[in-house]
């Protein structure tokens, strides 16, 4: 197993109809926690961050006059309608969550404490993560690259309706060409949009790996600091540095996370968007 605790950012959009992004798909809910039950069952810790660009963009309302500020709390309480559909998908898959929150809405959800975080990881809870930072002005992804790093994950997966890294909007523009992999330096001189510059920073800074797929592809393209040439391989991750338990001990607990080293020199996550 390469990894033991990932941290998984899904966008907004990925919960919506399908043509259009829009609102929330029961049946595209229902799939996403299928695969993340799949993946809990081979004792991997899961975290998720949703984004709400299905329910409101806090920077697109606020061009219609709106307060800036205003604008992104209310995308804030979006990603919450969306942890609550996630989590109520997840426990019809008989897979136990904890919603928590930057956001206090107690009647709802925990307000997101990192060592509470960590003890529900570790006995084998999704922790599904809602109003991102908590803070105007920053987005989901800039919340994912901060609670992956928080929760000492080794790895931050993004999926979107995309199926990888390109030049452009796929969508958008059919000319757009698509990158098997990039360094963090090139996403941002080349200013690709798969994450925000400040997440992007941020996983440059912590040595993290990215990669970006669709919630049913396995096709994908991987970001990296590039500080070694298997970090910059397309395809699946490359094993985790840290050590894995022996295979031939049957009683071995998959979901007692391994020793983890915090600090200023303190491994950080790789990410995979």
């Amino acid at each position: 197993m390469a990894y033991r605790r990932v941290l998984l950012k899904m966008s907004g959009e990925a919960l919506g109809a399908p043509d259009t992004g829009h609102g929330i798909d029961a049946r595209a809910v229902q799939v996403i926690a299928r695969q993340v039950a799949r993946v809990m069952e081979l004792g991997v810790e899961v975290a998720m961050v949703v984004g709400g660009g299905n329910i409101l963009r806090g920077a697109e309302f606020s061009e219609l006059g709106g307060h800036r500020a205003n604008a992104d709390y209310m995308g804030m309480l979006g990603t919450v309608i969306n942890a609550l559909a996630m989590s109520d998908a997840l426990e019809s898959q008989g897979v136990e969550t904890r919603v928590m929150t930057a956001l206090e809405i107690r009647q709802v959800a925990e307000p997101f404490v990192r060592r509470r975080a960590e003890r529900h990881l570790n006995r084998g809870r999704v922790v599904i993560l809602g109003a991102g930072t908590g803070n105007p002005f920053f987005t989901t992804d800039s919340a994912a690259a901060l609670r992956a790093n928080e929760l000492g994950c080794d790895v931050l997966l993004k999926a979107t309706k995309v199926d990888g890294v390109y030049s452009a909007d796929p969508k958008k523009d059919p000319t757009a060409t698509k990158y098997d992999s990039l360094t963090y330096e090139e996403v941002l001189v080349k200013n690709l949009r798969v994450m925000d510059g400040t997440a992007i920073s941020m996983c440059a800074t912590t040595a993290s790996r990215s990669s970006c797929s669709t919630c049913s592809s396995r096709a994908t393209s991987s970001v990296s600091s590039g500080a070694s040439p298997s970090a910059r391989s397309s395809g699946p991750p490359p094993p985790s540095r840290k050590p894995s338990p022996p295979t031939a001990d049957p009683h071995h607990d998959l979901r007692q996370p391994p020793q983890r080293r915090h600090g200023p020199h303190g491994e950080g996550p790789r990410a995979h968007a």
